[in-house]
């Protein structure tokens, strides 16, 4: 009898160790995972035992998951190279950066360009020195929405820096771009969309978004220097506002590039310094703008060397320094 019990303890024993050991990982990435201001990033990232960096936290978090926030705090700079949300809408997620704030970079993956990122709900400071606020190099789409980004204020720093190698998009929505590029070294801005290489383009929209009072060369610029894809790149701005910037929104294109291409309609394009809207370069640069106000800029509608700024016959511009004039043809004439 008691080498039975003896036989039945150590099959119990045995069993437990067999459960123990196909249990799941403590390292095992989650769904969802958490950030506080007074998390620590060995902790599983979990609602009870929140990490304290967005940088923690990303390598517990599963692709295609989502990042959250506990309470207001800064959570710091952080690199993605899978498809995943940060969403701190609910509560204050600063991301105080030196260098750049948030980097979407899939190009070392085995799947590049294929990355989906959402952005929503962040403030997202430049501290000394800066680079960019969001830079984008590789995937297939980024959305930004709800999030203020600023003072990213270095020679060449970019509020976003949407340079992607291959097909890509960007959506941002409700937010604030403001106070980023250098007025002094004469470069960066608000929006940077310049893809890159024989295979990079860009498809961006802008909806209820404020480019506002940042320096150097352009609020939003559209460039195609660089890009021989034959796609080219568009950008589509509704309902925003491009006010305060050396150039309030441009499109460069050298010939022999790829196309640069903008269209804007129910926006404000005011107190600008240069130019309210400008189409420059030795291509065919091409602006398209329809029931907007042009007001109180330097020059309210600029054209250069092959570029165009057309009007679909709608638009308020009235009070600037030299009004300029739109480019008539096509079906989009003032």
């Amino acid at each position: 009898m008691i080498g039975m019990r003896n036989r039945i303890l150590m099959l119990a024993l045995a069993t437990a160790g067999m459960t123990v050991g196909y249990a799941t990982p403590a390292s095992a990435q989650a769904t969802r995972t958490w950030v506080s201001g007074v998390g620590d990033d060995v902790n599983p990232c979990s609602r009870t035992a929140p990490c304290k960096t967005f940088a923690g936290a990303i390598s517990k978090t599963a692709a295609g998951g989502e990042i959250n926030c506990l309470d207001p705090g800064g959570y710091g700079a952080v690199t993605i190279t899978k498809s995943m949300t940060i969403d701190c809408h609910y509560t204050e997620g600063g991301a105080l950066a030196g260098g750049n704030g948030i980097v979407v970079n899939d190009s070392l993956t085995a799947t590049p360009n294929t990355i989906v990122v959402v952005i929503r709900g962040l403030d997202i400071f430049g501290v000394n020195p800066p680079t960019n606020g969001i830079r984008f190099v590789s995937g297939a789409s980024l959305i930004v929405d709800k999030t203020i980004i600023r003072r990213f204020n270095a020679a060449g720093s970019w509020g976003i820096s949407f340079q992607p190698a291959g097909a890509a998009r960007l959506y941002v929505t409700d937010s604030i771009i403001a106070n980023n590029g250098n007025a002094a070294a004469g470069s960066g801005g608000g929006i940077l969309v310049q893809p890159t290489g024989a295979t990079g383009n860009a498809k961006v929209t802008l909806t209820h978004t404020k480019v506002i009072d940042n320096q150097g060369l352009s609020g939003v610029r559209v460039e195609t220097t660089g890009n021989t894809s034959p796609t080219g790149s568009t950008l589509v701005a509704r309902w925003s506002e491009f006010s305060g910037n050396p150039i309030g929104l441009s499109a460069i294109m050298t010939a022999g590039q790829s196309q640069a291409t903008a269209l804007i309609t129910d926006s404000v394009v005011a107190h600008n310094v240069t130019h309210g809207l400008a189409a420059a370069g030795t291509g065919t640069a091409t602006i398209r703008v329809g029931t907007s106000i042009i007001t109180g800029n330097g020059t309210g509608i600029f054209n250069q060397g092959g570029g165009a700024v057309r009007s679909y016959g709608s638009n308020q511009t009235d009070g600037n320094t030299v009004s300029g004039a739109f480019i008539a043809g096509g079906t989009t004439q003032n």
